[in-house]
């Protein structure tokens, strides 16, 4: 949603739920930057990859920044500097530590198979790292459950075992009222240094393989991440405040 002016934050949740998307962005000009805020149906987010995607696009598509020019959102989680790259967005998003953790005893009860690996990082989030491609697809959780024993902010990811993807994705987020979020560009803040480190190069394909899916092209450079993709408009609307 493109805004005028700041409005308050009780406001933009009730139209994030009314909305009932994964993510509503609200976007406003305040100085020689944009403000952007993220929503759930539940609760403000920190960032959100494919709501900026989607938040750039709108904005290089109707002329309110060339598309020559980078676009400088500040966001909780940091700030971003997008570009428009024939005909991809680019954005730059911070980089994510993560740190070695504990597999939790009932892992497998919850999602069906058994990690290799487990990480914690910043944002909040758990990364379980499966031996195959074949137990990202399979999982079938239980969102309450997960949320009822800590993982309720949960993302589990494989190597691929295709050429065309580098890694496999999945991002679970009951405890922010997304069960299975179909694309997430915040995630990769973790998995792409993760994974780059891993795999040893510093360009990386990852897919996102929830129902509705998604491919992200990555890059990892400087202690930032470079996520790639494309958005498409499907509607217009005004809003009757």
């Amino acid at each position: 949603m493109l805004l005028k002016d700041e409005v308050s934050e009780a406001w933009m949740q009730n139209m994030a739920m009314e909305m009932n998307l994964s993510e509503t962005a609200f976007v406003f000009p305040k100085n020689d930057h944009f403000e952007i805020k993220y929503y759930t149906p539940t609760v403000e987010i920190p960032l959100c990859g494919h709501a900026t995607l989607a938040s750039a696009h709108i904005m290089y598509s109707v002329g309110l920044v060339p598309t020559d020019r980078p676009i400088y959102f500040k966001a909780k989680g940091g700030d971003l500097v997008i570009h428009y790259e024939n005909g991809f967005i680019a954005m730059e998003f911070p980089e994510y530590q993560v740190s070695s953790t504990e597999i939790p005893v009932n892992f497998e009860s919850l999602l069906g198979f058994k990690p290799i690996e487990m990480y914690k990082s910043e944002a909040n989030w758990f990364i379980a790292i499966a031996e195959n491609q074949k137990d990202i697809e399979n999982c079938s959780p239980n969102f309450e459950a997960l949320n009822a024993n800590g993982l309720g902010h949960l993302m589990i990811s494989a190597k691929a075992n295709y050429k065309e993807a580098d890694f496999v994705v999945r991002c679970f987020v009951p405890e922010s009222g997304i069960n299975e979020d179909p694309v997430t560009g915040s995630a990769h803040c973790a998995l792409t240094p993760l994974w780059a480190k891993k795999l040893n190069k510093s360009n990386l394909v990852s897919h996102q393989i929830s129902k509705r899916g998604g491919e992200l092209i990555l890059n990892y450079f400087n202690n930032k991440v470079k996520i790639k993709g494309k958005a498409i408009t499907v509607f217009k609307a005004d809003l009757a405040i």
